[in-house]
């Protein structure tokens, strides 16, 4: 695994952005969620807890997709190749997402809107590692070597 690859600020500014695309997607969905999840509010346990696991997990994910995006495009991400590798990442996600729930006994609702959700959070995690490109050093070292290709011909 190449972490030079890796642009840093992108994997951060991809996580908060998809943490609070995940606020806003559950917070219009809640009630349909708890439904479908089972829950009632009034028995469950008010914690800041899921909330850190989820911006944890999602700053892993964000690392992940820029390895894959890094690695898939020679180093040098585009919004386009992130959207792709975003999708293809969610394909694999919701696939077990999609066992997990038919064996817990829940309905396709659920799978639908935690589906929806993590399929927002994986594009958005591709466009932004996408936006950002490759990290600073890394371009300065591409156009180096390539002035140098230019000069030796």
């Amino acid at each position: 695994m190449d972490f030079s690859a890796v642009n840093w600020l992108a994997v951060i500014a991809a996580a908060v952005v998809a943490w609070l695309f995940g606020a806003a997607w559950y917070m219009a969905l809640g009630r349909p969620w708890l439904k479908a999840a089972k829950l009632d509010p009034a028995t469950m346990k008010r914690s800041p807890l899921p909330f850190v696991i989820s911006f944890v997990a999602e700053l892993v994910m964000a690392l992940v997709t820029a390895l894959v995006v890094g690695a898939m495009t020679g180093g040098e991400p585009s919004p386009v190749a992130g959207l792709v590798f975003g999708s293809v990442l969610w394909l694999g996600l919701v696939t077990t997402l999609s066992v997990n729930h038919r064996y817990e006994g829940f309905r396709w609702d659920l799978t639908l809107i935690d589906g929806g959700h993590w399929l927002g959070v994986l594009l958005i995690i591709g466009a932004v590692i996408g936006w950002f490109g490759a990290p600073a050093a890394r371009r300065s070292a591409t156009a180096v070597k390539s002035a140098s290709l230019r000069l030796h011909r």
